[in-house]
């Protein structure tokens, strides 16, 4: 009688399971009854219906307007929740122990670390700035495959100055130094060769008790010209990495710059200009010097802080990045707390969607509109009302396929 009940318990178990993967492989969704923000900007659509085909979005509107929902589609009843566009982090690494052998590794430990690191908050699409190109390049195809649910991963080759080992990366690891601008532009072919998606170059490498070695800006602009138009990113650790990022026509800088205090009017003045994105990456600071006295970090944290507000507030663009795989903080809450010391609710959302989408050309993203991809969270609660509210994801989908469900 024991194992009859036993079996019969295993056996609606599987069939649950088997119901649970049929609803995320779907390609028809309805989400019901949430309140939606097409856009950071934009008015909420309260009580609304979200329809998605084929891994698009096919019909934003309410429940009033839309009384009849076709027969053979997935129903997510998210009353209560708000629905926003699929987050993007402009950079991680994934370079932790668990991605190693990407390609053979089975696809459901891959898929657990990807709920733990990214998909849980949200994040639909990432830049990963650095890490084993095999084994992520093999992460990224199996992704797309649909072996492992997670988020689009865009990824971006790394070189550094010469001699410009930094001390917290292992001695033995093998880094692509770069001396001439010959050099640096030949690296940068050969990483699109690859596939990559963009460059981040180390125009500083912290060397611990010696000088930050800094990267020559004639070779920051051969990496640049090389690209041709592909994102590079800069690793500042100083003034001078800013300033030679700058002159060499960098695209985005990865971090703020907290030991040097504040950025300079004439720094905030180019990064304008030539349309510089800042990725602050605040809940780092306290992060790397965890076990400095306290006043330490709070004092990298506060001039981090001041100079996201310094370049958000001479309207300069923001991408929300938190270095998640070098840092092992996964939960957003506190990068989101640390913006919310510069930056409006809405202005940290656009970080997340709308920025992004626009800065790096992938227009079909970003925003919860018909004929966008159906990269979506929901969330279970408004973030107009508690920016804390961004680290609640309820879901995530992504091309229409829910990639986390709490």
């Amino acid at each position: 009688m024991q194992r009859r009940i036993i079996s019969a318990f295993f056996f609606a178990l599987l069939l649950t399971l088997a119901s649970l993967a049929r609803a995320a492989d779907t390609t028809d969704i309805a989400l019901v009854g949430a309140k939606v923000y097409p856009t950071p900007l934009s008015h909420a659509i309260d009580n609304a219906i979200v329809l998605i085909h084929a891994g698009k979005i096919q019909t934003v509107t309410t429940r009033e307007r839309l009384k009849d929902l076709p027969k053979s589609i997935h129903v997510i009843d998210c009353s209560g929740k708000v629905i926003v566009a699929g987050f993007w982090n402009s950079h991680v690494h994934l370079t932790e122990d668990v991605w190693n052998n990407a390609a053979t590794a089975p696809a459901e430990k891959l898929e657990r670390h990807m709920q733990e690191m990214l998909t849980r908050w949200g994040f639909t699409t990432v830049w990963d700035l650095g890490s084993e190109p095999q084994n992520t390049l093999a992460l990224r195809r199996r992704v797309e495959a649909g072996e492992v649910a997670g988020p689009m991963i865009l990824m971006a080759g790394n070189m550094f100055p010469k001699n410009g080992h930094p001390v917290y990366l292992p001695a033995e690891m093998q880094l692509l130094e770069v001396a001439t601008p010959e050099q640096a532009a030949q690296a940068v072919r050969n990483y699109l060769q690859l596939g990559m998606d963009g460059i981040k170059l180390f125009t500083g490498a912290f060397m611990g008790n010696k000088p930050v070695v800094n990267m020559d800006a004639a070779i920051v602009k051969a990496s640049v010209e090389t690209a041709h138009g592909k994102p590079v990113f800069a690793h500042p650790q100083n003034r001078t990495g800013v300033d030679n990022a700058l002159a060499g026509g960098v695209n985005v800088l990865a971090h703020t710059i907290p030991n040097d205090g504040s950025y300079t009017g004439e720094e905030l003045s180019r990064m304008k200009q030539q349309h510089v994105a800042l990725v602050p990456t605040l809940a780092l600071w306290p992060f790397v010097v965890k076990n400095s006295p306290p006043q330490v970090g709070e004092g990298m944290l506060k001039a981090g802080v001041d100079e996201l507000k310094s370049y958000f507030s001479a309207g300069g663009t923001i991408l929300f990045g938190t270095d998640v795989g070098f840092s092992d903080e996964y939960d957003t809450t506190h990068e989101l707390q640390y913006m919310g010391r510069a930056m409006g609710w809405s202005d940290i959302l656009a970080s997340l969607t709308t920025n992004p989408s626009d800065f790096f050309k992938a227009r079909n993203k970003g925003r919860v509109e018909v004929g966008a991809d159906a990269d979506l969270v929901v969330l279970d609660g408004d973030p107009a009302m508690n920016l804390r509210n961004l680290a609640r994801v309820a879901y995530t989908i992504r091309a229409g396929k829910v990639i986390f469900s709490r």
